[in-house]
């Protein structure tokens, strides 16, 4: 079987081309989960000669790790909560959300849960589960990470010298010196792989956060600890860095934003300028708690408001606005 890009597909061909083949995938994957739970059931992969259903499906069916652990958890949920089959063919929830809840699940709540989770993003899921099912919070930890492994990069052959090559009675192979030559070499340690920092929630207002730090952020970490010792007796990292934070915030408003708690009043300025006067600024950045206001199906996530949403609310907003506290 070929399959080429299809550009000859109109824009509107295309689109419509894209969510029947998705429609279709999501079908397909429902059939897979349902026939795997019975062959789960049955226990078949015995028979195939396989110690369990994830060796089968890795093997057998060329699944990755990732599609064969979701599919599986799914297969083994729907067994016991049949509803999920017609919801993952709707596409009202998919694998990853039913592998979320699936610990949580029981006769009794099974309906509500699936319910309430369908249509949301992973993230959503993962604060739903936090505030239904809230974990204990995370001892504060800091650890050295080791260092990677070095890969070693084989050398460039040396171009062989055919003069020599043609006196002797037998060429040299040039592949033999490779080894050799690759010993030579300094160690070539891999880039670290980019990953987002991890943000997971525990309970109702309350988060892991994990990141890497360098050794001077260590020490200033230290040195923060041992300043606040008389506030924070314990070192609590979490409390620090809402400190720090709640720090930084304020000086970037008061750069970004013309944040104050004593507001001088502004000059009146003409409709048809390009000023934005900074009472406009901090109202629009506090009414909006800094994301776009702008109002759509699709959501544009956070950033900074467009001037022309600061124009239309300087002509909205009067001249004499009151104090305006600093965003925290």
């Amino acid at each position: 079987m070929s399959t080429h890009i299809p550009s000859h597909l109109s824009d509107v061909a295309l689109e419509a081309e894209v969510k029947r083949l998705a429609h279709c995938e999501r079908e397909a994957t429902v059939h897979l989960v349902a026939h795997l739970a019975e062959l789960d059931t049955r226990r078949l992969y015995l028979g195939a000669g396989f110690s369990s259903l994830f060796m089968y499906c890795a093997t057998v069916l060329r699944l990755s790790e990732h599609e064969a652990y979701n599919r599986i958890e799914a297969a083994r949920t729907a067994r016991r909560y049949p509803i999920i089959l017609d919801m993952l063919g709707e596409g009202a929830v998919n694998l990853t959300t039913v592998r979320l809840l699936a610990p949580h699940l029981s006769n009794d709540n099974h309906e509500e849960l699936l319910g309430v989770a369908s249509g949301r993003s992973k993230r959503e899921v993962e604060e739903l589960l936090a505030r239904q099912f809230p974990r204990p919070e995370v001892p504060s930890s800091i650890r050295k990470l080791p260092l990677p492994a070095p890969s070693r990069v084989p050398a460039r052959p040396p171009a062989a010298d055919t003069s020599r090559a043609e006196e002797a009675d037998e060429p040299r192979s040039v592949g033999a010196s490779l080894p050799a030559a690759a010993a030579l070499l300094p160690p070539v340690f891999a880039p670290p792989a980019q990953h987002r920092p991890a943000l997971t929630p525990l309970a109702d207002d309350r988060y892991v956060i994990r990141f890497t730090a360098t050794a001077g952020t260590r020490e200033k970490l230290r040195l923060a600890q041992d300043l606040l010792r008389h506030a924070i007796p314990t070192g609590d990292l979490g409390e620090i860095f809402d400190r720090a934070l709640t720090a930084l915030v304020e000086k970037l408003a008061r750069e970004k934003l013309a944040a104050t708690e004593r507001p001088r009043a502004s000059r009146v300025t003409k409709i048809s300028s390009r000023h934005i006067p900074a009472e406009v600024r901090r109202a629009v950045w506090l009414r909006d708690g800094g994301r776009c206001a702008f109002e759509a199906d699709l959501f544009c996530g956070p950033r900074k408001p467009r001037r022309s949403e600061l124009v239309l609310e300087r002509d909205r907003l009067p001249h004499e606005t009151a104090a305006m506290p600093v965003p925290t």
